[in-house]
């Protein structure tokens, strides 16, 4: 009996040794200790309107001890311990209209641009890359890579894009290092697989055709790849929702759901392409969880989507931008990733390029979709010309950067500044962290990269010139936000 009662107390203390081993790795896991303050510096980086600073270094900053704010003082909290979601990458679209105009530029300018975008060092470091599957509004015009009725794709060519297209994709991911992740997306199938006939005004693809669509997919990047452009990733359909007097298809949440689940999903496993990152919706927040729940309720179609893409066009007004329908998707699939797709100013007008809401806009955008969840954002065109094109339908937009073909000269908005606090300084791989600031005047989100540098972002939108600490542990860094302006804190 004592022996029983011996091995008894032997196994119980043995699991709630294991039960304490495996409360503490569970602990671990989701809040990580071991950050230190030490003897780490802030370097500054600020943008500011009615300023010369455009990313510029403006101070190095020191921590003191501050074990308790007092409420009067505005102050920006950063738990390092506390980790989110990863970064995936930050960029621009590679568009039709982005490679025709700059190849109107000079090889000086052409090799400018790539370095203000993609170089790490002397640009704002893009990672991440979308392109047009076929023609899209940012196209001169309207075209297609198979013949009318070919259902088994034996004309399909890319042909098109090999004048402007492709060489501005190899050009960009070499001026990246040689590695950009670049994901496509289709506008409209061939007019003759819709039952408008038409690529314009949506249609729907006709059932039919529901294969030979998918296996368009599949032509489409196993072309670009034998070319020596790799493919991370696709989406299914630019806005789904949207009858545009361009390029357009409708799916229901339905249609989408089950595309994917018999047709896109199998095809792209089957080809041996079942490791590229499958992206559904690709439209707007309003939304973006009646579609998210729709596709990834069934297991069938979930089992082949790795994210959902979103664009901002449905709130350009007001400050409620539906950032709540962001971070409610993320918490009902936190399995699943959350991408920005598109987005840009429309309208454009050459009298608003020094406008500095452009930026702000952006600035704002990113923080909100990063609290929110997203792992990765996506701009529109890189580039576009000084009638905000071309465009084949008037569709005129801004870029952040915008080329005068006449007179050779790039302009850059206030736009590729605010999306370089992010890009340039938080880096794929980077952990998201918790930040509050007590503050509504100033935004902010924060990453850990994997070099360990610890990276804030703080935007103030208003008017007033605000002195706020960096709060991490007790250790409080003092510095001042600028009205109208953006900083990326680097702590290191």
């Amino acid at each position: 009996m004592k022996k029983n009662i011996s091995l008894l107390l032997v196994f119980a203390t043995t699991f709630a040794a294991m039960a304490q081993n495996k409360k503490t790795a569970a602990v671990t896991s989701k809040s990580p200790q071991g950050y230190v303050i030490g003897n780490k510096k802030v370097v500054v980086y600020t943008t500011a309107n009615k300023s010369d600073y455009r990313i510029s270094k403006t101070e190095t900053l020191s921590f003191v001890e501050n074990r308790q704010p007092f409420e009067t003082e505005p102050t920006i909290f950063v738990d390092p311990n506390i980790r989110y979601q990863t970064l995936v990458g930050i960029g621009g679209a590679l568009t039709d209209a982005s490679a025709e105009t700059f190849a109107k530029l000079s090889k000086k300018n052409q090799q400018e641009l790539l370095t203000a975008y993609y170089d790490k060092d002397k640009g704002i470091g893009y990672t991440l890359a979308r392109t047009n599957i076929a023609s899209c509004d940012f196209s001169s015009g309207s075209y297609t890579y198979v013949q009318d009725n070919d259902k088994d794709l034996k004309t399909f060519s890319v042909a098109h894009d090999k004048e402007f297209k492709i060489p501005l994709i190899k050009m960009a991911t070499a001026a990246a290092g040689g590695k950009l992740s670049l994901y496509v997306s289709p506008w409209s199938p061939p007019a003759w697989m819709k039952d408008n006939n038409s690529l314009i005004n949506g249609g729907h693809l006709l059932p039919e055709y529901r294969q030979s669509w998918a296996n368009h997919y599949v032509k489409f990047i196993k072309t670009y790849e034998a070319m020596g452009i790799p493919v991370w990733g696709l989406s299914v359909q630019n806005e789904p929702m949207a009858k545009q007097r361009w390029e357009s298809c409708v799916y229901t949440a339905e249609e989408e759901r089950d595309f994917i689940k018999n047709f896109l999903g199998p095809t792209l496993q089957k080809s041996g392409l079942s490791s590229k990152k499958l992206i559904a919706w690709d439209h707007n927040r309003d939304q973006i969880f009646q579609r998210a729940t729709t596709i990834l309720n069934d297991k069938d179609a979930a089992k082949y989507v790795w994210g959902i893409g979103f664009h901002w066009y449905e709130t350009w007004t007001g400050s409620d931008m539906q950032f709540g329908n962001v971070r409610q998707t993320h918490e009902a699939f936190p399995d699943k990733a959350l991408i920005f797709t598109e987005g840009c100013k429309e309208k454009y007008d050459v009298k608003k390029v020094d406008d500095w809401t452009l930026g702000e806009r952006y600035g704002y955008s990113m923080i909100n979709d990063f609290n929110a969840g997203t792992v990765a954002w996506t701009d529109w065109n890189i580039l576009l010309d000084e009638n905000g094109g071309p465009n084949h339908v008037g569709n005129f937009c801004f870029a952040p950067v915008h080329a005068d073909t006449k007179k050779d000269k790039l302009i850059y908005t206030n736009a590729y500044y605010y999306m370089g606090h992010f890009s340039k300084f938080i880096r794929p791989g980077a952990r998201r962290i918790a930040t509050a600031s007590s503050r509504d005047l100033l935004q902010t989100t924060s990453f850990l990269n994997t070099d360990g540098k610890l990276i804030v972002v703080v935007m103030n939108q208003s008017d007033e010139k605000i002195k706020y600490s960096l709060w991490i542990k007790g250790q409080a860094a003092t510095t001042t936000s600028l009205p109208h302006s953006i900083a990326t804190l680097v702590v290191e």
